[in-house]
């Protein structure tokens, strides 16, 4: 899978407000209520990451989650790290409805 040019990756992000390109990576943080509420996300996250065959770098700290996507075969961000964002966002966006 081929690397986006910046211009490419911008117009992606446009569908995906919550997001920043730096560093030759896209970037997300997500605050919830608490941590079981933020493990449960990674944990729904972390099955459609296997789906996809694509893994984020992320951390969390009690209720915040940082993510962090670049496909590093291709030395940046791919269709995959956009395909799997948006992904990301219908996670979040669901846990968030069912609160």
């Amino acid at each position: 899978m081929s690397k986006l040019s910046e211009k490419e990756i911008i117009k992606h992000l446009e569908k995906l407000p919550e997001w920043d390109y730096n560093d030759n990576a896209i970037h997300t943080e997500y605050e919830f209520n608490n941590f079981k509420d933020c493990f449960s996300a990674m944990s729904r996250i972390a099955f459609e990451c296997e789906a996809l065959n694509h893994h984020p770098d992320w951390s969390n700290t009690y209720n915040v989650l940082n993510i962090t996507l670049s496909t590093h075969d291709a030395g940046g961000v791919t269709l995959k790290d956009i395909k799997l964002a948006l992904a990301i966002e219908g996670i979040v966006e669901e846990e968030d409805e069912e609160e």
